[in-house]
């Protein structure tokens, strides 16, 4: 009897464990099939670059503040860079021109007081455009008076007199080029403007580009199945594929 109780229990021993290895396999292999198909994954997840979308907005904004940096963004710098040195130019020609335009407007007011005898003080654009014109105050208020127009006369706060017409002349060539300098900053405001527009079109256009390529469709499967080496723990084993 003891020796059948024996063998009962070492066969017990054997069995068992094989029986529930068994099970345990059959339902690992059971719960493959139920793993989530291609639909249900995160497919960001896996696709290199999907959900790095930059974007359009932020790109318009940034070249619109500086030209360039919406293409930088767009990581496009190779064409951005000349629009933010045009910027750069712009805006030292700008400067340049407007100092120009300060100094001979200096120039212009010291010779009208040094030459014309004018009273610098209080006076606008328009009375130095005008002194220009004529050649003291009377000669100014006679053709004021002539045209009827009574209410343009001005008294002697505001007397100037060129002593020959090559001063008046002078003046005028001074005037005429402060001016100038200045009227011509409005081309590089012009210019300035325009810069940002193309900056930001191809800053959007750029942007859209990259996003695209974000977006690539992307070939890609999952495949699952039993990692089952007799030395090993029986495991599951994933292989991911992708294809662009």
């Amino acid at each position: 009897m003891k020796k059948i109780l024996f063998a009962l229990i070492v066969v017990s021993t054997y069995v068992l464990p094989q029986s529930v290895g068994s099970q345990n396999i059959l339902a690992l292999q059971n719960s493959i099939k139920d793993i989530k198909t291609e639909k249900d994954f995160d497919k960001s997840a896996f696709i290199p670059g999907e959900g790095s979308k930059k974007s359009v907005g932020l790109a318009i904004l940034f070249s619109a503040i500086l030209p360039g940096m919406g293409e930088l963004y767009a990581d496009s710098y190779s064409s951005g860079k000349y629009f933010t040195i045009a910027e750069g130019s712009l805006w030292g020609i700008y400067f340049g021109m407007s100092t120009y335009s300060g100094w001979l407007k200096n120039q212009y007011i010291a010779y009208a007081a040094s030459t014309g005898g004018v009273n610098t003080q209080n006076k606008g654009s328009d009375y130095y455009s005008t002194i220009g014109a004529y050649t003291n105050l009377d000669e100014y208020n006679n053709a004021m008076a002539l045209q009827g127009s009574f209410n343009q006369m001005w008294d002697n706060s505001y007397y100037w007199n060129w002593k020959t017409e090559n001063e008046r002349k002078a003046y005028r060539n001074l005037w005429s080029s402060s001016e100038q300098a200045r009227n011509n900053l409005r081309f590089v405001v012009g210019a300035l403007i325009l810069n940002r527009i193309i900056s930001v079109i191809n800053a959007a256009r750029l942007t859209a580009a990259y996003n695209k390529r974000q977006t690539a469709e992307v070939g890609w499967n999952v495949s699952v199945g039993l990692n089952n080496v007799q030395t090993l723990p029986t495991g599951l084993q994933f292989n991911f594929q992708t294809e662009l």
